[in-house]
């Protein structure tokens, strides 16, 4: 990664009232999401070093010297590249200058060689995730923001995903172990939130991947450039993306009313879902039921894509079916139900995970 570096930085105190009107604007907003999820508790925030979770470091100290919280400032180290190390502590120093003190979070498992961005995240979120538990923090704060948002969208747009990932991010979500991850920054652009960095630090590290074209997120953006000229601007997709989340929670009232009826957990890996779903239900909610099943049984956060479990379940339906595995389960065919459990190999990847 390179560092951005306008000018010469100098020491301000984190407690300085905001005097730029437009980013005291922007720190108002973030107070405001961070008040209604999180209030006086003590909270992690994740940073990578870019512009927005900087922007993040920044207004959490903050908010904190206002109410009093204990924030803990943590930063990933993926070892992915032979950098990795050097950027960490790189990020680590930029905080300190502004007397930010921050935690270094080093994965030491296997380097995944495919689907690097996506096991990157989910290293990421297994490293916070395990800190704050064994810190008893309860609240985790990301920098995601609303450009992240609209890329979400056209990258599950892009994989054919259902209408819960069209939907897209939440403010704040239940994710597992009892952590909330809260995402303040979802209607700012990230420009506002690069405006702050540069304020305050005066810098910025500059991720080499996102001029990388192999990488989806990178295409859309330039996507997006040409979409904005034919009049599909932000505020469109966002209304969109707001329509689609309405409809996703009215669909998971239908959703968790099936999974009562037709679902029983044995245990926390194995499941026996009743075959007369496929009689009884809409095929959105039979999807949306199997893609929260696989992902409770497997235990990632994420389930597998959805065109994966739109083929598992059409194969279900067949007679010919037996067995087959698919996002770390194991899917059986048993007499007048189909048995989901962990699958042996994800078990072991699970440990490796909350090691």
């Amino acid at each position: 990664m390179k560092r951005k570096s306008l000018t010469a930085k100098r020491k301000v105190s984190i407690k300085k009232e905001i005097k730029n009107r437009k980013i005291k604007d922007t720190f108002n907003q973030f107070k405001k999401i961070i008040f209604k999820n999180i209030k006086k508790e003590s909270f992690a925030i994740a940073v990578s070093g870019g512009a927005d979770s900087l922007c993040l470091a920044y207004f959490s100290q903050i908010y904190a010297s206002e109410f009093k919280n204990n924030v803990t400032t943590l930063i990933v180290n993926h070892n992915l590249r032979n950098e990795s190390s050097k950027e960490a502590n790189e990020v680590k120093k930029i905080l300190k200058s502004k007397n930010i003190k921050s935690k270094i979070l080093s994965w030491q498992g296997k380097i995944p060689k495919k689907n690097i961005q996506g096991n990157a995240r989910n290293i990421r979120y297994s490293l916070l995730s395990k800190y704050c538990y064994k810190n008893k923090i309860k609240f985790l704060v990301t920098a995601h923001h609303l450009d992240d948002q609209i890329e979400n969208f056209f990258i599950r747009l892009f994989r054919g995903s259902g209408i819960k990932g069209l939907s897209s991010m939440a403010e704040n979500i239940d994710y597992k172990d009892n952590l909330k991850i809260v995402r303040p920054f979802l209607n700012l652009k990230k420009n506002n939130l690069k405006c702050a960095t540069l304020d305050y630090f005066k810098t910025y590290i500059k991720d080499p991947s996102n001029d990388n074209e192999k990488f989806l997120r990178v295409r859309v953006r330039k996507y997006r450039d040409i979409m904005k000229k034919e009049g599909l601007d932000s505020s469109k997709i966002i209304k969109t993306i707001n329509n689609l989340f309405s409809a996703n929670k009215a669909l998971n009232f239908y959703k968790n009313k099936a999974l009562y009826k037709h679902a029983t957990f044995l245990s926390k890996g194995k499941c026996f879902i009743n075959k007369q779903i496929f009689f009884d239900e809409a095929n959105e909610i039979i999807f949306k039921l199997f893609s929260d099943v696989l992902s409770l049984i497997s235990g990632d956060y994420y389930p597998p894509r959805s065109k994966k479990i739109m083929n598992l379940i059409l194969r279900l339906k067949k007679s010919s079916y037996t067995k087959s595995t698919l996002g770390g389960c194991v899917i059986e065919k048993k007499e007048g139900f189909i048995l989901i459990s962990r699958e042996l190999k994800a078990k072991k990847v699970t440990q490796q995970l909350s090691r």
